[in-house]
């Protein structure tokens, strides 16, 4: 008997970190694939995007309620009122955890995808992250509904809302980046994925204000918080909207720092076991 034929696919021999090249000939591969996510995530519904709206929305209700009537915390941001506190921190977390946990696992569901083409798998999981961020486009529609609600007029810190911005994608590319290539080989971080967004959002100053840290536990403290990425990415976005509150730009510069750090060890890790996706996806 004649053996079936055997179709070996690999990636190319390149022995740079990072592939520039190649990736950038996959550019419009990337860019259908994101569209083809947007599409098909509201397709067979009935409200569509709305639910890009009602989602968080529901969230902020529901932590208005608990944490801004009946706990009583207050805004440390001048007469801001808490919704839009709370709105200013919904947002980016939605967008963070969401595309987190699309990302980790966009590996395993294009399984299929993986063993019979070759191009930069590293496609897989950028899709969720750059997909999202029309959600949290469409969310501003929230904010933009409270200031008007509330006579709520933002200051000069708006310019500088993308550094809070770039400062999430880039935490959701790293994180993406790492568990998407662990949940390949150890699916039990597919399931620890799923646990630990919760704990990461209780962690977040998405309730509190972070200076609540600095108060009760002094600035060392305060600053080993600040390197969880998503303390400068949600505190940013609120001073990007108050008056008069300086820009946290201590927490951005730790944010930044930490973010960077998860995106290369996450990329370095990911080119590291590229090379066994098809086998073990």
């Amino acid at each position: 008997m004649h053996e079936k034929p055997k179709t070996i696919i690999e990636a190319n021999k390149s022995k740079t970190f990072f592939d520039f090249k190649e990736f950038w000939r996959y550019k419009d591969l990337l860019y259908f694939m994101v569209l083809r996510d947007v599409t098909v995530l509201y397709k067979q519904t009935v409200l569509g995007f709305a639910w890009a709206v009602i989602n968080p929305l529901f969230q902020i209700v529901v932590f208005s309620v608990i944490f801004g009537s009946l706990v009583g915390v207050k805004p440390d941001m001048n007469n801001m009122p808490y919704p839009i506190f709370s709105c200013l921190a919904v947002i980016p977390w939605n967008y963070f955890s969401n595309s987190l946990n699309a990302s980790g696992s966009s590996l395993i569901t294009a399984n299929s995808i993986i063993s019979k083409v070759y191009f930069p798998r590293i496609i897989f999981p950028l899709v969720p992250v750059l997909s999202k961020l029309v959600d949290f486009s469409i969310s501003f529609l929230i904010l933009i509904g409270m200031m008007i609600y509330y006579k709520y007029q933002p200051g000069f810190n708006v310019l500088y809302v993308l550094l809070p911005l770039i400062l999430a994608i880039v935490t959701s590319a790293g994180l993406g980046f790492w568990f998407s290539a662990l949940s390949v080989q150890y699916r039990d971080f597919k399931f620890a994925l799923s646990f630990m967004l919760p704990l990461l959002m209780y962690v977040a100053p998405v309730a509190f204000p972070a200076s609540t840290v600095l108060n009760k536990l002094g600035p060392t403290a305060f600053h080993i918080y600040a390197l969880y990425p998503m303390v400068g990415a949600i505190e940013g976005m609120r001073c990007c909207f108050s008056v008069g509150k300086e820009m946290p730009f201590n927490l951005l510069l730790i944010g930044y720092s930490s973010a960077f750090v998860i995106f290369f060890t996450g990329l370095w890790y990911f080119k590291k076991t590229e090379k066994y996706f098809a086998d073990i996806a």
